[in-house]
C-alpha cells in the first residue's frame, strides 16, 4: 500500500522508513494534519497520524474525498479523531494500544525530581557560573505520600519507582491493581488522596468524567506544597486554575508534558514568532513549573513499539484483518 505519514519527527523518520522497506510505499511529512494540509493525501489509501493530528470530520471527509481508506494513528489516545464521522465515511481507524509504560513512567518521575530540587533553575546558573544555592532547597522523596491517580500499566509502573524511592502510595482509580496492592498502595477517594499526598501523578485517560479532574476545587484540596505532575493528556488539568493557584502562591512544583491547548503548538517551533496562548504563556514563566512538549513517551524503545504496531496495522488492514488496535472496522 501507498502510506502517507503525517507528523513525523526527524528521530523518527529513519526508523519509520526502515519498519516500512519492502513491504508498503511510504512517504513521511513534517507537517501536522488538518484540514488545510489533508488534500496533500490525495491518491494514498492508507495514511498514518500522530497524536497531535486534527482529524475532525471536515479533515476525515477531505481524507475519504481524496482516497484515504484507512488511518494507523502512532499513538494510544484518540480523542483528537472523529470516529463516528470516520464509520460514516467509511474509514477504517486503528491506533497503537500498548507502548512501553516505563517510558511515560521515567519522564513523570524525571519531572517530579527536576522541579523538586530545581534543576532548571540551577542549569541556567551554572551557565551563568553562579553557583549559589539560594532559592535551590528541595525535599527527600522518600518518606514523602505519593498519589497515582489512574493506576493501570503506566501508573504501576510510576508506583514501582515511587516505592523503591521509599514512599507511601495511594492510589485512585475505578478499578483496583493488584500489583499496586502488593507495592503497599492504599486506595482512597480522589479528595482523601488529593489532601494527603506531598506528589501527585496523572495517569488517567481523558474521558468526558476525567475532563479537568484537577480543577479549582481539586487544586484547593492539595497541600500549599505539593508537586503536581501531568504526562497523561492536557485535558485533565484546568490550565487557567492552575495558574490561578500558582499565582496565590501554592504548589511547590508543577511538571507538565502535556497542555489541553497543545494541538498545534507542541512539536513546533514557536521561539521566533512567539505564541499567542496567554495560559501557556503565563506558565512557563513560573520558576517552580517545568513544561515538557508531550515527549515522555520518546525513546528508542516505545517509539520502536509504536513503529512496529503501526506496521501490523497497515499489514492486517491490507490483508483484511482487523486486530486488537482497530477502533473503527472497515465500513
Amino acid at each position: 500500500m501507498e502510506i502517507l505519514a503525517y507528523g513525523v519527527q526527524a528521530d523518527e523518520q529513519p526508523l519509520l522508513e526502515e519498519a516500512f522497506a519492502g513491504r508498503h510505499s511510504l512517504r513521511t511529512l513534517a507537517v501536522f494534519l488538518n484540514r488545510d494540509t489533508a488534500p496533500l493525501a490525495a491518491g494514498y489509501p492508507a495514511v498514518s497520524t500522530s497524536v497531535n493530528d486534527e482529524l475532525d470530520a471536515g479533515t476525515l471527509a477531505v481524507l475519504a474525498a481524496g482516497g484515504t481508506e484507512v488511518i494507523a494513528q502512532r499513538s494510544t489516545g484518540f480523542n483528537n479523531i472523529d470516529l463516528d464521522a470516520a464509520a460514516g465515511l467509511g474509514l477504517t481507524i486503528a491506533r497503537v494500544s500498548y507502548y512501553s509504560p516505563y517510558a511515560v513512567a521515567e519522564h513523570a518521575w524525571t519531572l517530579a525530581l527536576a522541579v523538586n530540587r530545581r534543576l532548571t533553575r540551577a542549569a541556567g546558573r551554572s551557565r551563568e557560573f553562579d553557583f549559589r544555592l539560594d532559592g535551590l532547597l528541595g525535599r527527600d522523596i522518600h518518606g514523602m505520600t505519593v498519589g497515582v491517580i489512574g493506576t493501570g500499566k503506566i501508573g504501576e509502573c510510576f508506583a514501582r519507582i515511587a516505592a523503591g524511592f521509599g514512599t507511601h502510595l495511594l492510589g485512585w482509580d475505578i478499578a483496583e491493581n493488584p500489583a499496586c496492592r502488593e507495592l503497599g498502595m492504599t486506595y482512597t477517594e480522589l479528595p482523601e488522596l488529593l489532601s494527603r499526598s506531598d506528589l501527585i501523578s496523572l495517569h488517567v485517560p481523558l474521558l468526558p468524567s476525567t475532563h479537568h479532574l484537577i480543577d479549582t476545587a481539586a487544586l484547593a484540596r492539595m497541600k500549599d506544597d505539593a508537586i503536581l505532575v501531568n504526562s497523561s493528556r492536557g485535558g485533565l488539568v484546568d490550565s487557567a486554575a492552575l495558574v490561578e493557584a500558582l499565582r496565590a502562591g501554592r504548589l511547590s512544583g508543577v511538571g507538565l508534558d502535556v497542555y489541553e491547548e497543545e494541538t498545534g503548538v507542541f512539536f513546533t517551533d514557536q521561539s521566533i514568532q512567539g505564541i499567542t496562548d496567554d495560559t501557556l504563556a503565563r506558565l512557563v514563566t513560573f520558576p517552580q513549573v517545568l513544561v515538557t512538549s508531550h515527549q515522555a513517551y520518546y525513546t528508542r524503545t516505545a517509539v520502536g513499539q509504536i513503529i512496529d504496531t503501526t506496521v501490523r496495522n497497515i499489514d492486517d488492514y491490507a490483508a483484511g484483518r482487523t486486530n486488537e488496535n482497530t477502533l473503527v472496522p472497515k465500513g
